[in-house]
Protein backbone atom coordinates (compact mmCIF):
# COMPACT_ATOMS: atom_id res chain seq x y z
CA UNK A 1 0.00 0.00 0.00
CA UNK A 2 1.47 3.31 -1.10
CA UNK A 3 0.84 6.42 0.94
CA UNK A 4 1.70 9.89 -0.18
CA UNK A 5 1.60 13.01 1.90
CA UNK A 6 0.20 15.84 -0.14
CA UNK A 7 1.38 19.35 0.52
CA UNK A 8 -1.47 21.85 0.37
CA UNK A 9 -0.54 25.45 -0.39
CA UNK A 10 -2.86 28.35 0.46
CA UNK A 11 -2.85 31.87 -0.99
CA UNK A 12 -5.24 34.68 -0.16
CA UNK A 13 -6.25 38.25 -0.89
CA UNK A 14 -9.01 40.64 0.10
CA UNK A 15 -10.64 42.57 -2.74
CA UNK A 16 -12.32 45.82 -1.73
CA UNK A 17 -15.56 44.97 -3.55
CA UNK A 18 -18.77 43.01 -2.93
CA UNK A 19 -18.65 39.27 -3.55
CA UNK A 20 -20.85 39.54 -6.68
CA UNK A 21 -18.21 41.63 -8.49
CA UNK A 22 -15.33 39.50 -7.23
CA UNK A 23 -17.10 36.32 -8.36
CA UNK A 24 -17.75 37.82 -11.80
CA UNK A 25 -14.09 38.74 -12.25
CA UNK A 26 -12.94 35.29 -11.10
CA UNK A 27 -15.29 33.32 -13.34
CA UNK A 28 -15.90 35.21 -16.60
CA UNK A 29 -13.40 34.48 -19.42
CA UNK A 30 -13.34 38.14 -20.52
CA UNK A 31 -11.93 38.99 -17.08
CA UNK A 32 -9.76 35.88 -16.62
CA UNK A 33 -7.65 36.76 -19.67
CA UNK A 34 -6.86 40.14 -18.08
CA UNK A 35 -5.50 38.94 -14.72
CA UNK A 36 -4.44 35.29 -15.07
CA UNK A 37 -0.65 35.51 -15.15
CA UNK A 38 2.07 35.52 -12.53
CA UNK A 39 4.20 38.23 -14.14
CA UNK A 40 4.05 40.91 -16.82
CA UNK A 41 6.08 38.80 -19.26
CA UNK A 42 3.25 36.21 -19.34
CA UNK A 43 -0.36 36.46 -20.49
CA UNK A 44 -3.50 34.39 -21.00
CA UNK A 45 -4.70 34.86 -24.59
CA UNK A 46 -7.58 32.39 -24.25
CA UNK A 47 -9.91 31.20 -21.48
CA UNK A 48 -13.06 29.07 -21.46
CA UNK A 49 -15.28 28.35 -18.47
CA UNK A 50 -18.32 26.09 -18.01
CA UNK A 51 -18.95 26.90 -14.34
CA UNK A 52 -21.06 23.99 -13.09
CA UNK A 53 -20.39 20.70 -11.33
CA UNK A 54 -18.97 18.43 -14.03
CA UNK A 55 -18.21 21.41 -16.26
CA UNK A 56 -14.70 22.14 -17.44
CA UNK A 57 -12.45 25.15 -17.70
CA UNK A 58 -9.27 25.83 -19.59
CA UNK A 59 -6.88 28.67 -20.16
CA UNK A 60 -3.80 29.06 -22.30
CA UNK A 61 -0.87 30.70 -20.55
CA UNK A 62 2.01 31.91 -22.72
CA UNK A 63 5.21 33.85 -22.43
CA UNK A 64 4.70 37.18 -24.23
CA UNK A 65 7.82 36.54 -26.33
CA UNK A 66 6.31 33.27 -27.61
CA UNK A 67 9.09 31.12 -26.14
CA UNK A 68 6.85 28.91 -24.00
CA UNK A 69 3.22 28.20 -23.22
CA UNK A 70 0.97 25.66 -21.56
CA UNK A 71 -2.68 24.80 -21.07
CA UNK A 72 -4.21 24.88 -17.59
CA UNK A 73 -7.55 23.24 -16.98
CA UNK A 74 -9.74 20.92 -15.02
CA UNK A 75 -13.22 19.73 -14.09
CA UNK A 76 -15.45 21.34 -11.46
CA UNK A 77 -16.29 19.22 -8.41
CA UNK A 78 -18.26 21.83 -6.45
CA UNK A 79 -19.74 25.22 -7.31
CA UNK A 80 -21.75 27.30 -4.86
CA UNK A 81 -22.35 30.75 -6.33
CA UNK A 82 -20.54 33.51 -4.41
CA UNK A 83 -19.16 30.94 -1.92
CA UNK A 84 -17.06 28.03 -3.20
CA UNK A 85 -15.42 26.69 -6.33
CA UNK A 86 -13.59 23.35 -6.19
CA UNK A 87 -12.03 21.49 -9.08
CA UNK A 88 -9.68 18.71 -10.07
CA UNK A 89 -6.80 19.54 -12.40
CA UNK A 90 -5.79 17.31 -15.31
CA UNK A 91 -3.05 15.75 -13.14
CA UNK A 92 -5.60 14.90 -10.37
CA UNK A 93 -4.51 17.66 -7.99
CA UNK A 94 -7.34 19.35 -6.10
CA UNK A 95 -8.02 23.09 -5.82
CA UNK A 96 -10.58 24.86 -3.62
CA UNK A 97 -11.43 28.57 -3.69
CA UNK A 98 -13.65 30.24 -1.10
CA UNK A 99 -15.22 33.70 -1.26
CA UNK A 100 -16.06 35.34 2.07
CA UNK A 101 -17.77 38.71 2.48
CA UNK A 102 -16.45 40.89 5.29
CA UNK A 103 -16.09 44.55 6.33
CA UNK A 104 -13.14 45.02 3.93
CA UNK A 105 -14.92 43.51 0.91
CA UNK A 106 -14.40 39.91 -0.15
CA UNK A 107 -11.61 37.59 0.98
CA UNK A 108 -10.64 35.02 -1.64
CA UNK A 109 -8.75 32.00 -0.32
CA UNK A 110 -7.31 29.43 -2.70
CA UNK A 111 -5.85 26.12 -1.48
CA UNK A 112 -4.26 23.66 -3.86
CA UNK A 113 -2.28 20.44 -3.86
CA UNK A 114 1.35 21.18 -4.65
CA UNK A 115 2.90 19.51 -7.68
CA UNK A 116 6.20 17.66 -7.38
CA UNK A 117 8.23 19.38 -10.11
CA UNK A 118 8.84 22.79 -8.52
CA UNK A 119 9.69 23.87 -4.96
CA UNK A 120 6.67 24.58 -2.75
CA UNK A 121 7.76 28.17 -2.14
CA UNK A 122 8.05 28.83 -5.89
CA UNK A 123 4.52 27.49 -6.39
CA UNK A 124 3.19 29.60 -3.51
CA UNK A 125 4.85 32.73 -4.89
CA UNK A 126 3.51 32.10 -8.41
CA UNK A 127 -0.08 31.48 -7.32
CA UNK A 128 0.05 34.42 -4.88
CA UNK A 129 1.32 36.65 -7.67
CA UNK A 130 -1.68 35.65 -9.81
CA UNK A 131 -3.97 36.32 -6.82
CA UNK A 132 -2.38 39.76 -6.33
CA UNK A 133 -2.86 40.56 -10.02
CA UNK A 134 -6.49 39.41 -9.74
CA UNK A 135 -7.07 41.84 -6.84
CA UNK A 136 -5.44 44.75 -8.69
CA UNK A 137 -7.29 44.13 -11.95
CA UNK A 138 -10.68 43.56 -10.27
CA UNK A 139 -10.49 46.68 -8.11
CA UNK A 140 -9.34 48.83 -11.04
CA UNK A 141 -12.00 47.45 -13.40
CA UNK A 142 -14.98 47.75 -11.07
CA UNK A 143 -14.01 50.89 -9.15
CA UNK A 144 -12.78 52.99 -12.08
Amino acid sequence: METTNKTVITVQTTVNLPVEKVWESWTKPEHIIKWNSASEDWHTPKAENDLRVGGSFSSRMEARDGSFGFDFGGIYDDVKTHEVIAYTLGDDRKVKITFESNDQGTTVTESFDAENENPVEMQREGWQSIMDKFKKYTEEFFIS
